[in-house]
Order: structure tokens, then sequence, then C-alpha cells
């Protein structure tokens, strides 16, 4: 395969092997590798980061490897987004695995033709083969355009990438502005993004995809997503930075394969119907009382399932 791999890499050797494997599969001609370092006040850490890391030793095929390994521990929003901005230092595309997140084999072809086909395209920001409408589809197409930047598996451009912005400046003028509701018009989306910007931005959650979806939304960008689901996130554990709920339905989703040739939509437009279901599923992160009585119930079948 001609399209780099960026391959992010932490301290879950179990998982970091299921994923290599994958990636060995697909024979990547240039391999990045990028590790954040072991925290210092947790036990067997740093011996569980250099199990991880020897894994990526195991290069089998014809393929340059770049480390870009941490000496101390970053976070995730500061290692991730400079190892993506260390790597886009030197090519101009690349397919973005986390070590949690198992792709199937024609994730890898899907991507690599969507980054050739829109290279030049400025109104797309990223491709991923995460598919959260569970069976829900308005086309036979083999993607939609969406305004959610998903990462569970996902490719994109130098180009898209200097829009990047780390910084909590940015949101405060986004604040200041009241853009949120110019970009999601729904109140209610509005109240959820801007909580969840606010929590990123105070450094009360280490993330860097949101600073990347609001960086997105800024320059009016849109994503493309498979309209099957190609990525099985498998990272739902109590090791996880931040997803740690097992009984989510988004905990280890069944994978399916593209057919190719691609079918490409007709026409660019975004698809409002799927992302409102994004919206008032993955990202309903602050229910109202019912819904959270719903999934309380939810939750006690399942464990009271699993009793038996």
């Amino acid at each position: 395969m001609k399209t780099p791999i960026v391959f992010l890499i932490f301290k879950r050797p179990e998982a970091t092997e299921k994923v290599f494997d994958v990636i060995r599969s697909a024979k990547p001609e240039k391999l990045f590798v990028v590790a954040d370092g072991a925290r210092y006040d947790r036990a067997n850490e740093a011996e569980q980061c250099e199990i991880t890391r020897a894994i990526v030793d195991r290069v089998d095929w014809d393929c340059e490897v770049f480390k870009n390994y941490s000496d101390v521990n970053l976070g995730c929003a500061k290692r991730v987004s400079s190892g993506l901005s260390w790597t886009f230092k030197q090519v101009d595309r690349a397919i973005i695995l986390e070590d949690d997140c198992i792709p199937d084999p024609s994730f890898f072809r899907f991507c690599e033709e969507l980054l050739e086909r829109y290279e030049d395209d400025e109104r797309i920001c990223s491709i991923s083969g995460q598919n959260v409408q569970f069976g829900r589809r308005r086309t036979e197409n083999s993607y939609y355009f969406s305004r959610y930047q998903h990462c569970w598996g996902w490719a994109t451009w130098r180009r898209a990438w200097q829009h990047f912005q780390f910084d909590r400046a940015v949101w405060e003028r986004v604040k200041a502005e009241q853009l949120l509701k110019d970009i999601l018009i729904d109140d209610r989306a509005v109240r959820v993004w801007h909580k969840i910007f606010e929590v990123t931005y105070s450094g009360e959650v280490d993330s860097w995809a949101s600073r990347w979806m609001l960086s997105c939304w800024l320059q009016n960008g849109l994503s493309i997503l498979s309209n099957v689901n190609l990525i099985s996130n498998i990272g739902f554990d109590t090791d996880s930075t931040n997803t740690d709920d097992t009984v989510s339905p988004y905990n280890n989703m069944t994978r399916e394969s593209l057919d190719f040739p691609l079918k490409h939509p007709s026409f660019m437009v975004r698809d409002n119907q799927a992302d409102d279901f994004t919206q008032k599923t993955l990202y309903n992160y602050y229910p109202t009382l019912t819904e959270k009585i719903h999934k309380r119930f939810k939750k006690i079948a399942f464990w009271s399932s699993n009793l038996f």
C-alpha cells in the first residue's frame, strides 16, 4: 500500500498487537509510530509501554518505519496532535489508527482511493471508516458526507491538518461570537457541544478529537463516512482515556466489508438525517431525565442477563 499509516500507541500490548496484525496484512510502504511515555505515578506502566513498543519492531515487510516516542507522558491531546503534526511535516496524507481500533481490510483501500479522489477538495477534511448509524442508510452509495469528524480509523491530508488549533483562544472567540449556533442550529446540540468544548479546552477532558472537530467546523469542513461500519473499537475498558463504558453499544461494534468499485455520491450534500441521529445517540452526553432512566434500565437488564 502506497499511503502511509500512522499508528498511535501507548501501553496496551494485547490490543496493539491485534491492530498491528491488520496493518501487517496491508503492508504499507511507510509506517509512522507515535507513542506516549509512561506516567511516573502508575506502577508497571513503563514496562507496559516498552512491551507495546516492541511489537512495532516485528515489521517483516518492505517498510520504512519512523518512530516518534516520548520519554515523558504528554497526555492524549498533546501526544496525538503533536504526533500528527510531526507526520504531516514529512508526508502529505496518511491513514491513522489508534491502538484499539481494528479495521476491516477493505478500510485501507477505501481510504486510499478517496484520499486520491478528494486530495485537492478543500471542502473535505477527513475520511473515516467509523459508522454509527446501526444499519440506517438513505442511499446505496459507499459513503456519505457529514459534519462529524469520526476518528476510530480515519485518514486526512496535510492541507486539512494545518487548520488544527490546540489553544483555548480559538474556543474563547467561538463563544464570544456565538458561532456554535450558526454551525449547529439546534439549541440542544449547541448546549451539548458548548459543554464538550468547555471541558476540553479547560483541560478537564484530555481530548485532541474535540479540538479537531471544532477546527474543521470553523473551516466549514465536511467528512466522508463509510456507509457500513469498518472499525471495531476494542478499547472500552478501565485502561482507556475517554471510553470506559463496557456496556456501550459502540464497544467492539461488528465490522463489515465494502464492495468495490466504490459507488460515489452524485452530489456533495451533507446527510442531515444521519447527522441528526448521530447527535441524538453518540453525542447524547447530557441526556434528559427520561433518557437517563431509560439508559439505567438498559444497563440493569444487561447485567442481569449476564448473571445467569
